[in-house]
Formats: C-alpha cells, sequence, structure tokens
C-alpha cells in the first residue's frame, strides 16, 4: 500500500480545494468520495428509482462503475458526469441516499480499491475513521458555520448563482448535524487526527501546513 492521507471535516470547509492543491504539489492521486455518492444519487435519477426503494438504490451501487480520473473527471458507466453530479436535483437527494448503510459499504470498498498500490489523498466525512483508520496522515479540517456559509455565497457568485446568506448557514447547520448523526459513516474527531481549524486561514496556509507536517515526518 502506498502513501495515504485522509481528510475529513464538515461541509464548506474547503476540503476538495485544498486536497487538489496538495495532491498537486505532491504528486498524489486526488479521490473525492462525495463524488461517487454523488454518482449514486444520479444513477438513481437516471434509473426512475424512487428514494422509498432502497433495495434498488442498494442494488444500483453495486452495478454501477464510477471512475476518476487524475484530472478530477468523474464517470459513471464510462460517462462523464464531473458536472451533472452537481446539479441542485443530485445535491437534494445525496443526503438521503449517502446514510443507507449498504451504500456507505459498497462505497468504502471502491474507495479502498481506488487507493489500492497508490499514493492518494482522500477527502470525506469518515475516511480517519472508517475508510484508513490507519492512514499515514490523518487530518481534520474545520471552519466555523459563518465562515463557512460566507464561502459558500461567495463562490455562488462566482458562478453567477443567486444565494442568500441566512439560509445557507441554515442549511450548512442541517448538514453538520446530519453528518455528526449518521448510523455508519458519521463525521467524527479522534484522537490520532491534526485538528487545522481554517476559519482565519487563507487556503494557501493551509495547504503549507498539511504538506509540512507531511514532509516533516
Amino acid at each position: 500500500m502506498g502513501l495515504i492521507i485522509a481528510i475529513d471535516g464538515p461541509a464548506g470547509s474547503g476540503k476538495g480545494t485544498i486536497s487538489k492543491m496538495v495532491a498537486d504539489r505532491l504528486n498524489l492521486v486526488y479521490i473525492d468520495t462525495g463524488a461517487m455518492y454523488r454518482s449514486v444519487a444520479l444513477a438513481t435519477l437516471k434509473n426512475n428509482i424512487s428514494l422509498d426503494e432502497k433495495d434498488k438504490i442498494i442494488e444500483l451501487s453495486k452495478r454501477i462503475k464510477i471512475e476518476l480520473n487524475e484530472d478530477g473527471l468523474v464517470f459513471l458507466d464510462g460517462e462523464d458526469v464531473t458536472g451533472e453530479i452537481r446539479s441542485k436535483e443530485v445535491s437534494d437527494i445525496v443526503s438521503l441516499i449517502s446514510p443507507i448503510v449498504e451504500v456507505r459499504e459498497e462505497m468504502v470498498k471502491q474507495q479502498r480499491e481506488l487507493a489500492s498500490g497508490k499514493d492518494v489523498i482522500m477527502e470525506g466525512r469518515d475516511i480517519t475513521t472508517v475508510v484508513f483508520p490507519n492512514a499515514d496522515f490523518k487530518f481534520y479540517l474545520d471552519a466555523s458555520v459563518e465562515e463557512r456559509a460566507n464561502r459558500r455565497v461567495l463562490q455562488n457568485k462566482e458562478k453567477g448563482i443567486p444565494s442568500d446568506y441566512e439560509e445557507i448557514k441554515k442549511n450548512i447547520e442541517m448538514r453538520d448535524y446530519n453528518d455528526t448523526h449518521k448510523e455508519v459513516g458519521a463525521l467524527t474527531r479522534c484522537d490520532d487526527q491534526i485538528y487545522i481549524d481554517s476559519t482565519n486561514m487563507k487556503i494557501d496556509e493551509v495547504v503549507e501546513f498539511i504538506i509540512k507536517e507531511v514532509r516533516s515526518r
């Protein structure tokens, strides 16, 4: 097994952006676990499966082929769905699909397979605690709810998407509660994680901190 850097943290803490930058600097394979759950959600929509049809969703998660390439593109059964998995329709249901125990078990299995024999950086909610509890480096990236809401508003503004700060803040708080109260794969702090509060840090500062930690060992 190669080098494994695992990063967990709540929504909007910058895990994706920072993981990609660290991957580029250290020549690592970046694995976005959230994209995998979004791919299952997209496949559910494409196959007209109701959220009440849990068994069909579980079977689907085992049947579809999800690929993440080195350029950050996401493929579902050979089709580039990088943009499609970020649609509002997918966002609306992914939080209802990802807590399904059997779906998480299948995704964890695939995540471990994707990382096998490679030097990787993987981010999500349960990477340091469930997927790779023995990772070489375990980080917990955090930021205040207010800061994370501000970041999301700025991101939406850059994309030309109208947004309301209070609504986004409320959604983040709800997401935090759901992420920390999942039956399986809950977002959890543990003693051997390196905790980073990025509330008052710039992205480059967080990246440098992680790289310094990795290189120091």
